[in-house]
């Protein structure tokens, strides 16, 4: 009932992608080191968290940029996603609509996609991509087993610019709040 209320409310259908990009700012905002961008003989890191998202057409691959991030609720990042879709579905997307990246949030899982490498859009630092939500067996504390909503995150990252230890950190991140996102703590709004 949650999601039809919000389609009446809002006019547009809430996915699971902008609680993903939600999650991948406020692990940013924790490991701002994945927010940087390489400049040839060093590395800037960026104040801005400017999300760059691919929106794919029948021909053509474009990267529009949900712009401060960081100060936008879920629905704030929906409402981005959606005008920034319907811009590339249109035509209608300026250059400016695809400046000013600082980190890349890749939705593969749209293609049904379990697992991928994504390419690093240069100059930034890294690229996360959000894989297939896929039912599976998974082990619980007590032994049993259940069925449970998975996803993979597969993300790439420049080595000039990072090393494992805080790209893995950051994953733990952007995994713990995923997890920990419920409805009773969890604002759209």
């Amino acid at each position: 009932s949650g999601e039809g209320d919000f389609i009446s409310k809002e006019g547009y259908n809430l996915t699971f992608l902008p609680f993903f990009i939600k999650a991948v700012v406020e692990s940013l905002k924790e490991f701002p080191q994945l927010n940087s961008m390489w400049a040839g003989d060093k590395i800037i890191q960026k104040k801005d968290i400017n999300i760059s998202i691919a929106v794919a057409t029948d021909d053509a691959l474009y990267v529009p940029v949900i712009k401060h991030a960081d100060e936008k609720s879920i629905k704030g990042i929906a409402r981005d996603v959606k005008e920034l879709a319907d811009k590339v579905r249109t035509n209608k997307l300026a250059g400016d609509d695809m400046k000013g990246g600082t980190f890349t949030v890749n939705n593969t899982g749209s293609f049904g996609s379990v697992m991928s490498t994504p390419i690093i859009n240069y100059p930034q630092a890294a690229i996360l991509s959000v894989e297939s939500i896929v039912k599976r067996p998974v082990v619980m504390n007590n032994g049993m087993i259940a069925v449970r909503d998975m996803v993979n995150l597969c993300l790439s990252l420049d080595h000039r610019v990072l090393d494992g230890l805080v790209c893995g950190r950051f994953l733990a991140s952007v995994k713990e709040r995923l997890e920990n996102m419920t409805k009773e703590n969890t604002s759209i709004y």
